[in-house]
């Protein structure tokens, strides 16, 4: 696509999209159980229970569950451990971060007229960070076939000489660039260098397989959710509820890769090692909405249902890379390059709309005694689009998104029992692979357990849950896209101070 403005000499460019990935529409798709301690102590298994300030996230009917105002805020302490295996080598890495999970109030306004079947309202207000992108994976191992010029070699094949050795950096498309880059660091080269119009391209690594590489990917920021919540009761026996939410996402994620091979030199240059560099800053927000009821068939008997719609995000991407190779032949010295073209590419804003959900949920309440609890959610990650539509691009994104991802499953269960002001808590997710393969994301297994004390207007639950995932997703996305299997642990402790009025 063209780049439609040059905006600063200094190294800011304008342009329309840039290579979004099938992994970039999951990972804003995706949710994690976060919220007070009482719910993820619970597992999120919230639908048909309500009365508590994260359960409005599940089904927004159970702020009408509550007798009283209440107020809280939760912090969470999380630690993720990443257990890397690439061609037999085991590496791992670890992040620790602390952040706050979920602040929120709701108010609750009785109707006092005894003849009125509309017996309460809720009004409320909630913030949740939904994903913590905190993260850290470092992968190592010795490849016995495939080296990293096949993306460069993918990106290039096709390409006119004239464009990638006569044009800057700055003035290229997102592919012409990745071809840049592979030809001025000496990667690749054209098969007839003599010709301005040649097309075809050939590597400048030796042959021969067995090549030494790491990748290190760091990433930070956030996805968030306020939610603003109206709910209602009918008789005390059926429970209506309605949010509308603001989404806000900022993610950045910084990746190195690096190759060496120790073949013997030949009269030709040849690559005896490089290190690619890629940064990505994703910043925006978006909007959904959800519906959801509640009905107690018994006292003690509650069946719940909710839906979350699509949510529309609006989302900004910015790109930097640079490319540092060192090539020799037989006799000669060895040549650095530096491709570093200082350019930072800002991208004209572009539509994301994640699936849609439905939660089922079942609840059977033991007087004051305690509960148990099961939801069940289904989301079609296959729904995932990336808009404009008629961009030719994200077409064939959309494609991709659609052959490679399917509709999961989500189940979640808790338990809680209670000893006078003492609360004791337990639970249990998972979740199904979204992709079709059940291997780039492998399904998800959680426990939990929890306990919470009521001073009375006051009370003070912790929360500690485990988590842990495997994954397998290539290092690049196009031409070589050799990855690691990665075992993902992930320990999170949360404390949560509530207030009644």
């Amino acid at each position: 696509m063209k780049k439609i403005l040059f905006l600063f000499i200094t190294g800011l460019t304008f342009s329309v999209s840039h290579s979004q990935e099938v992994s970039d529409a999951v990972r804003y798709a995706q949710d994690n159980i976060t919220g007070t301690a009482r719910f993820r102590a619970m597992g999120g298994a919230f639908g048909a229970v309500g009365g508590d300030l994260s359960s409005l996230t599940v089904n927004p009917a159970g702020s009408a569950i509550f007798n009283n105002n209440q107020f809280g805020t939760t912090f969470s302490n999380q630690s993720i451990k990443n257990n890397s295996n690439y061609f037999g080598t085991q590496t791992s890495d670890k992040e620790n971060s602390f952040i706050l999970n979920q602040a929120g109030g709701v108010f609750v306004f009785n109707d006092r007229n005894p003849n009125s079947n509309w017996k309460k309202i809720a009004i409320g207000g909630t913030y949740e960070n939904t994903n913590n992108f905190n993260n850290e994976v470092f992968s190592a191992g010795t490849n016995p076939k495939n080296s990293i010029d096949q993306y460069f070699l993918t990106f290039a094949n096709g390409i006119p000489l004239h464009i990638i050795d006569g044009l800057e950096y700055r003035d290229l498309l997102y592919n012409e660039q990745q071809a840049h880059l592979g030809y001025w660091g000496h990667v690749i080269d054209p098969v007839n260098e003599n010709d301005p119009d040649n097309t075809q391209y050939t590597t400048n690594i030796p042959a021969g397989g067995n090549y030494y590489q790491e990748n290190s990917v760091y990433t930070s920021g956030y996805n968030s959710k306020v939610s603003f919540n109206i709910a209602t009761s009918y008789k005390d026996k059926i429970y209506f509820g309605a949010n509308l939410n603001a989404h806000i996402t900022d993610y950045r994620r910084s990746s190195s890769f690096y190759e060496d091979n120790n073949k013997p030199l030949e009269q030709t240059e040849t690559i005896s090692n490089l290190r690619f560099n890629n940064d990505l800053y994703t910043y925006g927000n978006g909007f959904s909405f959800q519906l959801g009821t509640i009905a107690k068939v018994t006292e003690a008997f509650r069946l719940g249902l909710a839906y979350e719609s699509n949510t529309w995000y609006e989302l900004y991407d910015e790109t930097a890379q640079s490319l540092q190779t060192t090539r020799q032949a037989n006799g000669a010295q060895p040549i650095n390059e530096n491709i570093n073209p200082n350019v930072v590419n800002v991208y004209e804003r572009y539509t994301l709309q994640t699936p849609a959900k439905w939660t089922f949920s079942g609840a059977y309440v033991f007087g004051k005694s305690g509960l148990i609890s099961v939801d069940y959610a289904i989301k079609d990650y296959s729904n995932t689009k990336y808009k404009p539509t008629s961009d030719p691009g994200f077409s064939g994104l959309n494609g991709d998104i659609s052959n490679q991802l399917t509709t999961n499953g989500e189940l979640r269960i808790g338990a809680e029992y209670k000893i006078n002001r003492l609360s004791l808590r337990g639970g249990y997710r998972f979740e199904g692979s979204p992709y079709k393969n059940g291997s780039t994301i492998g399904d998800l297994n959680s426990y939990s357990g929890g306990l919470g004390y009521s001073f009375g207007a006051t009370k003070l639950d912790l929360a500690y849950s485990y988590l842990e995932r495997k994954s397998n997703q290539g290092f690049f996305a196009t031409g070589f896209t050799d990855g690691a299997n990665i075992s993902s642990k992930l320990n999170n402790v949360s404390l949560t101070l509530l207030f009644e009025l």
